[in-house]
């Protein structure tokens, strides 16, 4: 027992390893906040890892083009919300299985990245670090908080932003009446399969952004590789469970995530040595534990997951 507390200790006391934890939750954030909002409107959005991977794919690509951050970052976000209207349009116009179209977009996206991956040398770059005077100064957390590259504070407006749509607009109370109950809401005026299509669009938007601040907000090799999306999507899925379908428990789930993730890096960073295959799996080990426990012990949208047609109950 004593022999843990060395490792732990040094773990806590590591500066990098906050850094590394909130360049994690960050990028998960965007595809769990993106996530929430579907899954208030009664949609499970498996294919966010999809849009994670295209996202990073089509950023990575304008960027390589044109050397331009900004524009790299729109084109992730237009290339999440591309995955996410075939998504949307499948499972809420011709109502198709949710999980079955979410499947198939993950394994179409990720063999044509790996695919176009081989044929494309596609350049990544760490955007311009932005060091808040004072603030980043602080032990610890100063520089994992505010000394990030600038594609990072992207997630402050995107958090907020989702807030109010859900909650102070009128879109969003549709929203929220679409995933609790569509029947209701369809009786009321209320166009359930409209609204869970728009915020199918929303998730891809926010995971497309992700994909992209993942390539050009983080990723330090210069090179970008599909595999470096690694499954983060579906951890983004566990983050809202993990969270009860709020947003500040998923923001929270995010967290805790990406403290795993950043854990495997920082121990042989700080010398101890871990079994490679334990550490890479572990995050995911910690979310399937997650998600066995507080699927059944949260309150889910009553109709999550569950298609709707006009007339049936």
């Amino acid at each position: 027992m004593i022999a843990w507390l060395g490792p732990i200790g040094d773990v806590l006391s590591s500066s990098t390893m906050y850094q590394s934890m909130m360049r994690f939750a960050i990028v998960l954030a965007f595809a769990a906040v993106g996530e929430w909002v579907a899954e208030r409107a009664g949609t499970l959005n498996i294919s966010v890892e999809g849009m994670l991977i295209g996202g990073a794919f089509t950023g990575g690509v304008v960027f390589t083009s044109t050397d331009n951050v900004m524009l790299g970052l729109i084109a992730g976000a237009a290339g999440g919300a591309v995955i996410a209207f075939v998504q949307a349009n499948l499972s809420h116009r011709l109502i198709t299985d949710q999980f079955v179209v979410g499947l198939t977009l993950n394994l179409l996206v990720m063999g044509l990245a790996f695919f176009l991956d081989d044929h494309l040398e596609l350049n990544t770059s760490v955007a311009t670090v932005w060091e808040i005077p004072l603030l980043s100064d602080f032990p610890l957390i100063g520089r994992a908080l505010f000394g990030q590259p600038w594609p990072m504070y992207l997630i402050v407006p995107v958090v907020p932003l989702a807030w109010w749509l859900v909650f102070r607009t009128r879109w969003g109370l549709e929203v929220r009446s679409s995933g609790e109950n569509p029947q209701a809401a369809d009786v009321s005026g209320i166009r359930v399969n409209l609204r869970r299509r728009q915020a199918i669009v929303f998730a891809g938007l926010c995971s497309g952004l992700g994909g992209a601040v993942l390539v050009l907000g983080q990723i330090s090799v210069s090179r970008w590789e599909s595999g470096h999306v690694g499954l983060k999507g579906i951890v983004a899925i566990a983050a809202v469970i993990f969270g009860g379908w709020t947003l500040r428990g998923t923001l929270l789930g995010c967290l805790l995530f990406g403290y795993f993730f950043a854990l495997q890096q920082t121990l042989p960073v700080l010398g101890y040595r871990i079994n490679s295959q334990l550490a890479s799996a572990l995050p995911y080990a910690v979310a399937l534990a997650v998600t066995a426990v507080f699927a059944t012990r949260t309150r889910q949208p009553r109709s999550l997951a569950q298609p709707f047609v006009r007339g049936l109950t």
